[in-house]
């Protein structure tokens, strides 16, 4: 029980942080013993993070209807991360670039690329500014999540604020265009648990599912009044922290 709340808190609070949910999940894994290779667990945790950012964002999603131009942005910029992540997983790459090495260089190379982005003016919004060009540029920068430590809020959120979209339209963006990304992981693993006939709903799973959707609905809501007075520098203060203590353990 206590491993299924403490990745619930992983899962819910850094998705959606520009701190790499992935990172954290392998870090505290491989330092606690964790067994997170559970398949419905991890099914579990990317559910509730699903159903948080579809609560959340309730409103925008019902007016998908009225706004289809704003649904196929949203599902375009989507498409290069999960084309991608499906060759990765096909052809077994992923096993290559889940390492602590690269983890740390990750963390501190993007912490670097979040902080050069955050310099950017503020002048964009999603509703007037968010055109084919813009997906397509944040959609292929989203391509560079699937490798642990650079973190898909982090690196969609710097791709935003390059474009001169402001702080919290910049993590609204990031927000939405994670739904197709999240519902692709858990489809895919759902499907692997049909195959393998282990699609089973245990208590565990239901904790999972309700401890990440509460983690996460907490941190969307309040990462993004941070943003609306604060910088992305204590992100990058911490991302750079963190990156310094896994090289200094790698290399000494």
């Amino acid at each position: 029980m206590l491993e299924i709340i403490c990745l619930s808190i992983i899962q819910g609070v850094t998705e959606f942080l520009p701190i790499s949910s992935s990172a954290h999940l392998i870090l505290f894994s491989n330092f606690f013993n964790f067994n997170n290779e559970n398949l419905t667990l991890d099914v579990s945790l990317h559910l509730g993070s699903l159903l948080a950012i579809i609560l959340y964002f309730k409103s925008d999603i019902l007016n998908f209807i009225k706004n289809k131009n704003l649904f196929l942005l949203i599902v375009i910029s989507s498409f290069p991360t999960i084309i991608f992540g499906y060759i990765l997983v096909k052809f077994n790459f992923i096993g290559h670039i889940r390492s602590i090495e690269i983890i740390g260089w990750t963390t501190i190379v993007f912490s670097i690329i979040l902080y050069c982005s955050d310099f950017q003016s503020e002048k964009k919004k999603i509703n007037n500014n968010f055109n084919l060009k813009s997906a397509l540029f944040i959609g292929l920068f989203q391509v560079l999540a699937l490798v642990p430590g650079v973190s898909r809020s982090g690196i969609t959120i710097s791709a935003a604020r390059f474009l001169n979209f402001k702080r919290t339209e910049a993590a609204k963006i990031s927000f939405l265009i994670s739904i197709p990304t999240l519902l692709a992981v858990s489809c895919y693993s759902l499907q692997k648990l049909i195959i393998e006939k282990n699609l089973i709903l245990s208590l565990n799973n239901i904790y999972g599912i309700v401890l990440s959707f509460f983690f996460s609905l907490i941190t969307i809501k309040y990462f993004i009044k941070y943003l609306k007075s604060f910088s992305l520098k204590l992100f990058v203060i911490y991302r750079f922290f963190i990156g310094m203590v896994i090289l200094y353990n790698v290399y000494y």
